[in-house]
């Protein structure tokens, strides 16, 4: 599994702290993971419940993580599944550049360009205080876009592409959201991990 040892790209924007690694993992390391993932990991697909109204998630999900602690959001609780080792060494390689210790990782299968997840925020109480996320993205790029709670200006639109990292951390989750929106573009599957500590 190789690594690339770079510097990231940092965005310039307020009430934020969000950097970017494209090529976190090589293109044959990443491609590797992905068909791993593919293969042995327990997609599931359960129905959320957002502004009252129920549905099936547009996407399928995973929860891994430490102690049988469950993750919660939209009306939807979730219990993880205990470590694999290609998940263990990912979370190791990704403490090296953010120096935190994740407690679980959410992972997300969005299977074509019908799969997305709407305008939202990680900051379930569960995650404390100013989270760190960190997002690695494996598979056919994705548009991932973000906003400010209250100003409108501000903006990012960001492509994730195959082996990169996204990091958020500081106040970004209580003062920005971001979706993975739907796209007509004919794409293949993509893999979305997203590391996490919950308290």
């Amino acid at each position: 599994m190789s690594l690339f040892k770079q510097e990231p790209i940092i965005f310039d924007v307020p009430d934020a702290d969000i950097r970017y690694f494209p090529g976190f993992f090589d293109a044959e390391s990443a491609t590797a993971m992905f068909d791993e993932l593919m293969r042995t990991i327990p997609w599931q697909q359960d129905d959320i419940t957002v502004f009252g109204k129920t549905h099936p998630q547009p996407r399928l999900t995973a929860l891994f993580g430490n102690d049988g602690k469950p993750y919660s959001y939209s009306n939807l609780t979730m219990q993880p599944h205990p470590w694999i080792l290609l998940l263990q060494k990912i979370r190791y390689k990704i403490a090296e550049v953010c120096d935190t210790d994740f407690t679980s990782v959410l992972l997300n299968l969005y299977r074509d360009g019908k799969d997305s997840n709407g305008w939202h925020a990680d900051n379930e109480k569960e995650l404390g205080q100013n989270p760190v996320i960190a997002s690695l993205s494996f598979g056919a790029a994705r548009s991932f876009q973000l906003k400010h709670n209250t100003n409108n200006s501000q903006r990012l639109n960001l492509t994730l592409e195959h082996g990169s990292l996204l990091l958020m951390q500081g106040t970004t989750q209580h003062c920005w959201k971001h979706q993975i929106p739907k796209t007509a573009k004919p794409v293949g599957p993509r893999i979305n991990l997203t590391f996490r500590v919950i308290v």
